[in-house]
C-alpha cells in the first residue's frame, strides 16, 4: 500500500528530495514542510503548515495523515531531537539521533571523535577563551589559519584565514562579536590542509555503509573562488579526482571507522552520514562532518541515483543495506548552478518576481526552489538568499555544465548572482597535460604495494617447520631437513577454481575462493601421500581492487593453515586489456614431500576385493561449475533466489559457493599409518574417471550410491538439467570429494578414524575387470539422487566380508548453536554432528558480537551465520526477541549454547525449556 511521507525543510535539498520520493509508486503523497514555491501543489508533491519545531504536535500530525516516513532535511531538528522524539512517539524517522548528529552539531565532539578512533584529520584544539585561541594561533609549529565556530551555523561558520593575524580576527569576531550566535561560544583552532577538497556521503544502516558518488561543492560567492564564504554556490558529480581507490580508502578509513565508533560508542548512526574530506599527500583526511545531505550535493545526488529513494530509506532503518545495494546512474554526470539574491550573504531583497521557470523545464532541465514563494495571483518571487538551483544531467561534465548554464541563462530575476564556472576544478583535471605513468596504462604499482602490505602478516600467520612464510624475496627457501624429512621425493600440483570465479563475481562474495584454491592443490599432492608443505599463488586482473584481492589472498592464507602448509609467495599481475575492469583469474601452485617408501597409489598392494571408503564433500566443490551456470540460467533462478536445496535462508550463490573440503589434516595420520593402499581426489572428470587413475589395469570399481549421502544439490542438478547417471557421475563428484583403498582387515579402523571427524562410508569394493567391461560401475545412483533431498547416509558394516547397509530413516533435530567468541566449543559440536550415528544437525549458528572465529568456522563448514549485535538493542527483551525470530526463522527444535556471554531473559527461557542446553548430545 503506498504511503504518505512527510520532508522536513524549505530549501534546494527538500524539493530535491520530495522530487525523488514522488517517483516512487509505494509513495502516494510528498508533503513537505514548510517546503517553498517549488514543492506547492507539484503532482504527488505539497506543502504542509504544520508546526516542526513543536515534535509533540509534529507526532500527532503525522498519525492523523497517515504519515509512514519522516524525512528530515537539515541539521538544526537534527540535533533538536526530532528523530528521538518522533521515534519514541511511534513515527518511522529517517535520520540520526540527537546524540549521533553531534558529529555535526558539536565541531569539538567531532574533532575528539575522529582523535579516538584514528580518523585522519587535520592538527586541532578547541578554546573557550579567545585569548588562549590566539596563542595556540600564534605558536603553532603548522599553519593553524582555519577557524571553526564549534555549533551550528548554517554552513558558514567556517574561515579560512590568510595569515595568522586574519585569524585571530576570526577568532575575536566569533567568540567575542558573536558573529555566528551561540554557535561560536566554543571554536575549533585547526591546520590549513592542502589539496582538493571532495564531498563523501553515504547512506549508514548503523552497521554497513553505502557511499554515493564523490561531489564536488563551490563555497565562494563568485567565479574562481572568489569572494564571500555561503552556504554553497553550486556542485557537480562525479569528480575525477577521485579515483576508485581513493574512494575505497574514503569508505575504509573514513566512513566506515565513523559509523563503527559511533556504535562501538553506543550510538548507531542512522542516516546520511557526509564528510567534506581534503585528499592531501599524505592521502584523504576529513575536514568536517554532516548528518545530513548536503545543500547542494543533493541537487545533483538525486538525478544521478537510479535506485528508489523511498526503498533505500527503508532499507538504512531496516538495518539491510548489505543485501540491498543503491543503484547510481552510470556514465553520466551532474552539474547543479545556484542562483542567489544580490547581496548574498549578507542582506538582500525578497519578493522579486522571478521568470523563465517553463522554459527552462521544456529544455530538460530541473530546477530546484529554494528561497521561492507563490506569488498572490500568480508567478513565483524570490524569498532567501539561494533562490534556486539548476542542475542538469548529460553524458559529461563539459555538456552537463553547459545545459546548466544556458538554463540559468533563461531565468531572470534583478540582481541575481551566480557563477559560471562550477566543476572547472574537474574540468582542468580532465584536460591538464602531463606526462604518461604506468597507471595510465592501467596498471597501479602503489595499489600493489598496499595489497603486499596487508596480505604480509596473513602469509607470516601459515609459517611453518622448514619455512618463516616472510613474503618480499625473489624467491622462497623450504628447508626439508628441518621439516623432519630423511629421504624425501617432492610432489607438486597446480590448479585453478574454474568458472566458480563468476559466481564469486557475480555474488560478490570473494573470501572463499582461496580456499578452493588450496583444496584443489593440496588434495591433489595429497593423492601421492604427499604432506603439503609450501603453496603459491598467481592472481591476475585487469584492475587490482585491493579490496577483493585481499579478501581472496586472505582466504587463501586461512586455507593455507588448515592444510598445514605455508604461503610462501606469489604474483598479482595486473593486466588491462587481458581481462575486463572487474574479472580476475585464479591459479595455485602446492609442493609437498613424501618419505621414499610411502608414495602413493601402492600398486602392487592393491587386489580383488579391496574395499573402498568414500569421505564426503561439502558439495559441488570446484568442478563442474560451466554445466552449473547453463542449468542455472535454464532454470530461470538467479544467484540471489532463494535455493531450493541446501539449508534454509540460504540463497543459491551462497550453496554454489561453499568451499571445498581440505582432506589433508584429516587423512596425513590414516595414510602415515599404512593401512590406505590409494587415494583418489574426486576432482574434474568425476567419480568415472579419478578412481580408475589410482588402480592397476587389470581391476575394476563396483560402487553403491545407496550407501553414501549425495547433497541435495546434485539432485537438483540431475534433475533441472536432465542429466544421465553417466554425465554426473563423470562431471561432478556426487558427495565424495575422497575415495580411498583398503584391505578388509583394515576398513573398520580406518573408518573409525575418519568418521571422529567427517562422514565417511564403505562405498563399494574392487573387482576383477573383465574384457570389454567399464572401469567404475555405479549402482542405485539414478534412485540415490531421487532420493537424495533429506536422505540419511545409510549405516555401512562389515560382515562375514561382505558390504551390509541399513538405511536410517531417522529424523535429524535442527539445531542452532549461540556464541560469544572463538567458537572453540562449537568446532567440536560441528565435529560431532558429522558423525552418520548423529541425531542432530547444526542449521545456524547465532553470535551476539561481529566478526568473531566462530562464525568463520560456521561459514568454512557451510552453516548459514547470523549476527545479533547486543549493543544495538535498547533492552535484553528486544534483543532476545530478534533471537528467537532467528531461532523460528530456520525452523530450530533445540538451543545450544557454546560459550554464549549473555544471560538470557525469563521469558525466552520459558519458552525453550527443555529445548536450552549448555551441550549436544549425538
Amino acid at each position: 500500500m503506498a504511503e504518505r511521507v512527510l520532508v522536513i525543510g524549505s530549501g534546494g535539498r527538500e524539493h530535491a528530495l520530495a522530487w525523488k520520493l514522488a517517483q516512487s509508486p509505494h509513495v502516494q503523497q510528498v508533503l513537505v514542510a514548510p517546503g517553498n514555491a517549488g514543492t506547492a501543489n507539484s503532482g504527488k508533491i505539497s506543502n504542509s503548515a504544520v508546526s516542526v519545531n513543536n515534535h509533540s504536535i509534529l507526532a500527532q500530525y503525522c498519525k492523523d495523515h497517515n504519515v509512514g516516513l519522516v524525512v528530515v532535511g537539515p541539521e538544526v531538528p537534527l540535533a533538536a531531537g526530532i528523530v528521538d522524539d518522533l521515534t519514541a512517539a511511534g513515527v518511522t524517522c529517517f535520520g540520526p539521533s540527537a546524540k549521533a548528529a553531534q558529529l555535526e552539531a558539536s565541531k569539538s565532539f567531532s574533532k575528539s571523535f575522529m582523535d579516538r578512533h584514528n580518523i585522519p584529520t587535520a592538527r586541532w584544539s578547541s578554546f573557550t577563551d579567545p585569548q588562549d585561541a590566539c596563542k595556540y594561533i600564534l605558536d603553532a609549529e603548522f599553519p593553524a589559519l582555519v577557524v571553526k565556530a564549534s555549533g551550528l551555523a548554517a554552513g558558514k561558520g567556517v574561515v579560512v584565514a590568510r595569515d595568522k593575524d586574519e585569524a585571530c580576527k576570526a577568532v575575536l569576531d566569533i567568540m567575542k562579536d558573536k558573529a555566528f550566535g551561540s554557535a561560536g561560544d566554543t571554536v575549533v583552532v585547526e591546520e590549513q590542509l592542502e589539496g582538493e577538497e571532495v564531498s563523501c556521503l553515504c547512506f549508514s544502516d548503523g552497521i554497513t555503509v553505502s557511499p554515493m558518488p564523490p561531489a564536488q561543492d563551490h563555497k565562494r560567492l563568485l567565479d574562481g573562488d572568489q569572494g564571500p564564504n555561503t552556504g554553497g554556490m553550486g556542485a557537480y558529480c562525479p569528480t575525477p579526482q577521485v579515483s576508485e581507490d581513493v574512494l575505497q580508502e574514503i569508505k575504509r578509513s573514513v566512513l566506515q571507522k565513523t559509523v563503527d565508533g559511533m556504535r562501538a560508542e553506543g550510538t548507531p548512526y542512522v542516516g546520511v552520514l557526509y564528510a567534506g574530506v581534503m585528499l592531501t599527500k599524505q592521502g584523504p583526511k576529513v575536514l568536517e562532518f554532516n548528518c545530513r545531505f548536503g545543500d547542494p550535493e543533493c541537487q545533483i545526488l538525486m538525478p544521478l541515483l537510479k535506485s528508489d529513494l523511498y526503498e533505500v530509506l527503508k532499507n538504512t532503518l531496516q538495518a539491510d543495506l548489505s543485501s540491498s545495494p543503491v543503484q547510481w546512474l552510470e556514465n553520466s554526470a551532474a552539474v547543479t548552478v545556484v542562483m542567489a539574491s544580490g547581496g548574498y550573504p549578507a542582506s538582500y531583497k525578497k519578493g522579486l518576481e522571478i521568470t523563465g521557470l517553463s522554459q527552462v523545464s521544456e529544455m530538460g532541465i530541473q530546477v530546484f526552489h529554494a528561497g521561492t514563494a507563490l506569488k498572490e495571483g500568480g508567478g513565483v518571487i524570490t524569498n532567501g538568499g539561494r533562490v534556486l538551483t539548476v542542475t542538469a544531467v548529460r553524458p559529461t561534465l563539459e555538456s552537463a555544465l553547459r545545459s546548466a548554464n544556458e538554463g540559468v541563462a533563461v531565468i531572470s530575476y534583478p540582481d541575481a548572482v551566480y557563477r559560471r564556472d562550477i566543476g572547472h576544478h574537474a574540468i582542468t583535471y580532465l584536460t591538464r597535460t602531463r606526462g604518461l605513468t604506468y597507471r595510465d596504462s592501467g596498471v597501479d604499482i602503489a595499489a600493489g604495494n598496499r595489497l603486499v602490505d596487508i596480505i604480509k602478516p596473513l602469509a607470516k600467520a601459515t609459517s611453518r617447520p622448514g619455512c618463516n612464510a616472510e613474503l618480499g624475496g625473489f624467491a622462497g627457501l623450504f628447508d626439508l631437513k628441518a621439516a623432519g624429512f630423511t629421504d624425501p621425493i617432492l610432489v607438486s600440483g597446480t590448479d585453478g577454481v574454474g568458472t566458480k570465479l563468476k559466481i564469486a563475481q557475480a555474488c560478490g562474495i570473494h573470501s572463499t575462493l582461496g580456499q578452493d584454491l588450496v583444496a584443489m592443490c593440496v588434495n591433489d599432492v595429497l593423492a601421492q601421500g604427499a604432506e603439503p608443505l609450501f603453496f603459491l599463488d598467481y592472481f591476475s586482473c585487469g584492475r587490482l581492487d585491493v579490496r577483493v584481492a585481499s579478501s581472496v589472498i586472505g582466504g587463501i592464507a586461512d586455507a593455507c593453515q588448515m592444510a598445514g602448509c605455508a604461503l610462501l609467495g606469489g604474483e598479482t599481475a595486473e593486466m588491462p586489456g587481458v581481462y575486463g575492469p572487474n574479472d580476475y583469474d585464479l591459479a595455485g601452485f602446492c609442493v609437498g614431500a613424501v618419505e621414499r617408501g610411502a608414495v602413493l597409489p601402492r600398486l602392487k598392494d592393491i587386489m580383488e576385493g579391496d574395499l573402498l571408503i568414500g569421505v564426503a564433500s561439502s558439495g559441488v566443490h570446484s568442478n563442474g561449475f560451466s554445466l552449473v551456470r547453463k542449468i542455472l540460467e535454464r532454470s530461470g533462478l538467479q544467484y540471489s533466489s532463494p535455493a531450493p536445496f541446501g539449508q534454509p535462508g540460504q540463497n543459491i550463490g551462497e550453496v554454489l559457493l561453499t568451499p571445498t573440503k581440505i582432506y589433508s589434516r584429516l587423512l596425513q595420520p590414516i595414510l602415515r599409518s599404512g593401512a590406505v593402499k590409494a587415494y583418489a581426489h574426486i576432482t574434474g572428470g568425476g567419480l568415472l574417471e579419478n578412481i580408475p587413475r589410482i588402480l592397476p589395469p587389470e581391476l575394476a570399481v563396483d560402487l553403491d550410491a545407496s550407501r553414501w549421502r549425495i547433497p541435495a544439490v546434485f539432485s537438483w542438478l540431475q534433475r533441472e538439467g536432465g542429466l544421465s547417471e553417466e554425465e554426473m557421475s563423470r562431471t561432478f563428484n556426487c558427495g565424495l570429494g575422497a575415495v580411498l583403498v583398503v584391505s578388509k582387515q583394515d576398513v573398520q579402523r580406518v573408518l573409525r578414524l575418519l568418521q571422529a571427524q567427517e562422514e565417511a562410508w564403505i562405498v563399494g569394493s574392487l573387482t576383477d575387470k573383465q574384457p570389454g567391461a567399464e572401469a567404475v560401475v555405479i549402482r542405485n545412483l539414478e534412485q540415490s539422487l531421487k532420493d537424495s533431498p533429506g536422505r540419511s547416509p545409510d549405516t555401512s558394516v562389515l560382515q562375514n566380508g561382505a558390504l551390509q547397509g541399513e538405511h536410517s530413516t531417522r529424523k535429524r533435530t535442527r539445531v542452532a548453536v549461540l556464541i560469544s567468541g572463538s567458537g572453540t566449543n562449537l568446532q567440536a559440536l560441528m565435529e560431532q554432528v558429522k558423525k552418520p550415528s548423529s541425531s542432530a544437525e547444526i542449521v545456524v549458528v547465532i553470535s551476539n558480537r561481529p566478526g568473531v572465529m566462530g562464525l568463520k568456522r560456521a561459514s568454512m563448514a557451510g552453516i548459514q551465520t547470523r549476527v545479533v549485535d547486543h549493543k544495538l538493542y535498547g533492552s535484553r527483551a528486544e534483543f532476545d526477541g530478534t533471537i528467537d525470530k532467528v531461532l523460528e526463522e530456520f525452523g530450530v527444535e533445540l538451543v545450544c549454547l557454546a560459550g554464549f556471554m549473555r544471560i538470557l531473559t525469563g521469558p525466552f527461557v520459558r519458552k525453550w525449556s527443555g529445548e536450552c542446553y549448555s551441550s549436544l548430545a549425538s
